[in-house]
């Protein structure tokens, strides 16, 4: 079945490139929508969606826009603009995929259009700027971005320029194929999201375990930074009914400076909806700060931390975990406390006393329980006393003599999710 691809792309500068790649999708029973975001001129080829009516969508005049040297007011125009016709071609059954390509400017425009499509519907941003880390990250964000590393630029049509467009096209095409279009939640069992990473894997897999067996869907989120924070995006979209955070380390991480940081939201988004969730340690207990040549180099997360002489996991010279001090911990419980305080509905906070996560139990590289010790007083501490106060729903911190990667913890933490649930 044929299916409608949009392009987004400066028809002022890259003209020929589109026409290619335009033509390429085509030859494989696709169509095209080729929309201009240019800034610069008039278009070498024509579009479909002229860079005039963007920037009309956008609240902008183009004239204005071209004849600006203020890069950094009129681009946000002609993204608005663009991502208005995007879904407005979605809601009219015309959009079923997007691609986009260039360098820093056109990968800002094409990526920051696609964030406003939902999940499932193929996005492609093929950019010389894939392979910088601190750029692709924030240009995929939350997102289901696919970026594809052009290593040349886009810029002159020629052999290589080709390849990649004929790739690009190969990609897209295949991703509309197979894609069904946005997702769409069909289930009627109650949504239940779950963190986890490595040094959780025994809890996370006796959790989704035994909720399953009790007739729940289970979504896992991987805590490392993003995978979080895009579900606490999904949190706040209303897609889940309840959470059980057992990783909540992006707020530790943050206060840090560690490298699974999920930003200054992160633990909020379910308080904010009123919908149970029952929180464990996992991850506080340790820094992410490789690689390792960070330390060599004198980082100032390592210098200013003194991270060289704590406890420390280093499987190979790229995954590098330090034990967190007493003093990270005592800040982290505040920060959490603060966010659960806010809470409008139930949670649970549940502390397995024998170690944390794999690292911390008995025997393991950062094991340290009295440095752990220091954590629930703390929270505790900051905590807004609500019981029968009517400031809101109680929040119950209660801990459990085992370690985190045990079936009894894991039963307490479905059963402690079950008892808000019924309520």
């Amino acid at each position: 079945m044929s299916k409608t691809i949009a392009i987004v792309c400066t028809l002022d500068t890259k003209g020929e490139e589109a026409r290619y790649l335009k033509e390429l999708i085509e030859a494989r029973g696709h169509k095209t929508i080729l929309i201009d975001t240019n800034m610069g001129g008039e278009p070498t080829i024509t579009p479909d969606i002229s860079a005039e009516e963007v920037a009309r969508l956008g609240g902008g005049d183009i004239r204005e826009i071209q004849a600006s040297k203020k890069t950094g007011e009129v681009t946000p125009i002609m993204i608005k603009g663009a991502s208005v016709k995007v879904k407005e071609l979605l809601e009219g059954g015309q959009l079923d995929g997007i691609i986009s390509f260039g360098g820093a400017s056109n990968t800002t425009v094409g990526t920051s259009v696609m964030k406003t499509l939902p999940f499932g519907i193929p996005k492609f941003m093929v950019s010389s700027m894939a392979s910088v880390p601190a750029y692709a990250a924030k240009y995929i964000g939350t997102k289901d971005i696919t970026m594809m590393h052009s290593v040349v630029d886009i810029a002159g049509f020629n052999d290589l320029t080709k390849a990649v467009l004929e790739r690009a096209a190969g990609g897209i095409c295949g991703m509309v194929e197979a894609s069904t279009g946005a997702i769409e939640i069909t289930t009627t069992k109650p949504i239940i999201a779950i963190t986890e990473f490595k040094f959780a894997e025994g809890c996370s897999h006796h959790v989704r375990e035994y909720l399953e067996e009790k007739g729940y869907e289970v979504i896992p989120w991987h805590a490392q930074g993003v995978g979080d924070r895009t579900m606490e995006d999904l949190i706040e979209q209303g897609l889940f009914d309840g959470v059980i955070d057992l990783v909540p380390a992006g707020v530790s991480e943050q206060l840090i400076g560690g490298n699974r940081a999920a930003g200054p939201t992160r633990l909020e988004a379910a308080g904010a909806r009123g919908i149970p969730q029952v929180v464990a340690p996992c991850g506080f207990d340790m820094i992410s700060c490789g690689p390792l040549d960070r330390r060599d180099k004198g980082d100032p997360l390592w210098t200013s931390h003194q991270l060289a002489e704590r406890k420390s996991f280093i499987p190979d010279a790229f995954r590098v975990q330090v034990r967190t001090s007493a003093d990270e911990l005592r800040e982290t419980a505040q920060a959490v406390a603060e966010k659960l305080n806010k809470s409008k509905g139930p949670v649970k906070f549940l502390i397995p006393t024998k170690g944390w996560s794999a690292l911390s139990v008995e025997g393991a590289d950062l094991h340290e329980p009295e440095t752990d010790a220091v954590f629930a007083p703390a929270l505790r501490e900051h905590l807004t006393l609500r019981r029968g106060s009517g400031q809101g729903p109680d929040i119950e911190v209660k801990e459990l003599d085992t370690h985190l990667n045990t079936p009894e913890f894991a039963r307490a933490v479905v059963e402690a999710l079950e008892e808000m649930m019924k309520k």
